[in-house]
């Protein structure tokens, strides 16, 4: 999968905290309603991993390969499919799907994201009745608090670094371009993190954990935006605004695990916990 887009919201310096709070729950709030948008991660049924030999697949029409021309589905008489503006029958070539880039056909109610992970073809049908949709009830989160806004600066790398990462499916692997990495200071302690590129321009990307990953937050990781668009090298980490990756929520995504040297030693109690379709969430905070 694409890293997670998340929305970029500058913290004030010195925020008023019922302003820093309102501010907080109206992002939290957009976060949640992205997630249980009717084709949203919450509605992908499953992960199916094609190869040059047609397979039907549950949750969606026809057989579907892979090849040296791209991603193929050849489709029963009377099915169709949607393609952008392009209704399909028969046959449909999607050609060569670029890694992390995607494609959705429509088959009724349901998309089928057609797309690109760790150099495999894959399709995953999204469902609005898919019970891990219908179900969500929102995602569980530290209060906010002002004090988990750090200042930091961005030290750009010499030239972007190639960084290989695991990721949550056991034996795939991910490579972004580290274009530099984030300093800052919490508890009197100085720490780095490896930065990608974020999806808006002038936007980062960190991954980490912390001490508090396993226990309330989710295990693997969490993501956070950084804004760089800023002159000089100042940035605002505001790691309220730390979220889930959509592995967190399903088995189905294939996101990427923290490169080793984010793995934060201290506890940031901050920011989205373990979903609660993941299993009990401790503490009063939620």
């Amino acid at each position: 999968m694409s890293i997670e887009e998340t929305p970029v919201a500058p913290a004030p310096a010195v925020p008023d905290p019922a302003v820093f709070a309102e501010e907080w729950e109206s992002w939290h709030r957009e976060r949640d309603a992205r997630l249980a948008d009717p084709h949203g991660w919450l509605a992908i049924t499953a992960l199916h991993w094609l190869s040059d030999e047609p397979q039907t697949f549950s949750g969606a029409p026809g057989r579907w390969s892979t090849g040296p021309e791209g991603v193929v589905v050849e489709l029963d008489a009377g099915t169709e499919l949607v393609v952008g503006s392009e209704t399909v029958r028969g046959r449909h070539l999607f050609g060569v799907v670029p890694e992390r880039g995607g494609v959705d056909a429509v088959w009724e109610d349901t998309v089928i994201e057609v797309a690109k992970r760790g150099g495999h073809d894959v399709i995953r049908p999204r469902h609005p009745g898919h019970p891990a949709r219908t179900a969500f009830t929102g995602t569980p989160a530290y209060a906010p608090d002002p004090r988990w806004v750090v200042e930091g600066r961005y030290e750009v790398f010499e030239a972007p670094r190639p960084t290989t990462v695991g990721a949550s499916v056991e034996g795939l692997r991910h490579v972004y371009d580290a274009p530099g990495r984030v300093v800052f200071r919490l508890d009197g302690r100085e720490f780095a993190l490896t930065a990608f590129n974020g999806h808006a321009p002038g936007t980062l990307t960190v991954l980490f954990t912390d001490a508090t990953s396993g226990v309330t937050t989710y295990a693997a990781n969490r993501s956070l935006a950084v804004d760089v668009s800023g002159p000089g090298d100042a940035v605002v980490l505001d790691f309220n605004r730390a979220v889930n990756l959509p592995c967190a929520y399903t088995d189905f995504a294939t996101c990427p695990l923290p490169p080793a040297e984010n793995r934060l030693p201290v506890a940031v109690e901050a920011g989205e916990r373990i979903p609660r379709e993941r299993g009990p969430v401790g503490g009063p905070s939620e």
